[in-house]
Order: C-alpha cells, then sequence, then structure tokens
C-alpha cells in the first residue's frame, strides 16, 4: 500500500468516526446555547479544513456548494446553524472527494506558499490531526452529556 493509499483509509476513518458524532448528536446539543462554539460548528470547521487543505492552493479552493462563512471561531458573531443532515451531505461529498482527490496530490512536493509552505505530505497529516482533534472534542462533549459512546474506526479500506 502506498502513501496516497493510507491517507485516503486515515482520513475516511477519521470522517467514519466525525459521522458517529454527527448522527448520535442530540437537537438540544446541536446548538447548546452554553457552548462557546457550538457542535454544529466544530463539525463545519473540521469538515472545512479536510476540504480546504485538499486544494492546490487556498486561492484556488473552491468551498462546498452551500457554504457559508462559519468555518472559523469568532465569539463576536452569531451564524444559523446548519442542521445535522446538512452537514452529513458535506461530509459525504468529502468522502467522495478524499478518495478522488488525494491520489493526484504530489506527496513529496511543496505545497502552498507563505504559512501553508509545506510538503504536502505533511500538510495531509497535519489535516489528520486536525480533524481527529475536533472529532475528539466532539466525542468528549456528547459522551459526558449524553453517554453515547463513538466506535473507534482503525481504517477504511475499499
Amino acid at each position: 500500500m502506498n502513501l496516497s493509499a493510507i491517507l485516503v483509509s486515515q482520513f475516511l476513518a477519521g470522517l467514519e468516526m466525525l459521522k458517529q458524532t454527527i448522527t448520535l448528536c442530540p437537537e438540544d446539543l446541536w446548538n447548546a446555547p452554553q457552548d462557546k462554539n457550538p457542535f454544529w460548528q466544530v463539525t463545519y470547521h473540521a469538515l472545512y479544513f479536510v476540504h480546504e487543505y485538499l486544494a492546490e492552493s487556498p486561492e484556488t479552493f473552491v468551498p462546498w456548494e452551500k457554504h457559508r462563512e462559519v468555518y472559523d471561531f469568532d465569539e463576536t458573531q452569531t451564524f444559523e446553524p446548519y442542521d445535522q443532515a446538512a452537514l452529513l451531505e458535506y461530509l459525504a461529498f468529502l468522502e467522495n472527494h478524499v478518495r478522488e482527490r488525494l491520489p493526484q496530490l504530489r506527496l513529496d512536493e511543496v505545497e502552498g506558499h507563505g504559512s501553508r509552505s509545506m510538503l504536502t505530505a505533511e500538510l495531509q497529516i497535519y489535516s489528520l490531526r486536525h480533524l481527529m482533534v475536533h472529532t475528539g472534542e466532539l466525542m468528549e462533549r456528547l459522551g459526558a452529556r449524553t453517554g453515547a459512546n463513538i466506535d473507534w474506526v482503525g481504517w477504511v479500506h475499499d
């Protein structure tokens, strides 16, 4: 198995775990007013950056068709939340996008410029870490408030 196939497998596994958090999240936790960063927004943030980091560069990135400027955390603004169905739709889009896009990347080349200038392979590992930090955050929030358990997904091989 090559590095590209390994990365695809790990992204799909991470997305599957995030999918579990979305589907198990009750309505009252989805946009709970006591949360500094609502569940839905952390979810969108994680998905958005998986998507953006698969682009050739920030300048060539084309956001999801239902994108709204809610991907970054800003305590001074209130946003209309995405519902679970919309974010599951985005997640399904990204599962396909990861399968198609990742094998096209030249993992041994420097990607981007400025603050995003790094080997493409490193950017993808960075992106996986980002996805899993937020998935873990949501797993903990969900588990602490509802007792829900998320199944570990080690890999996904098509």
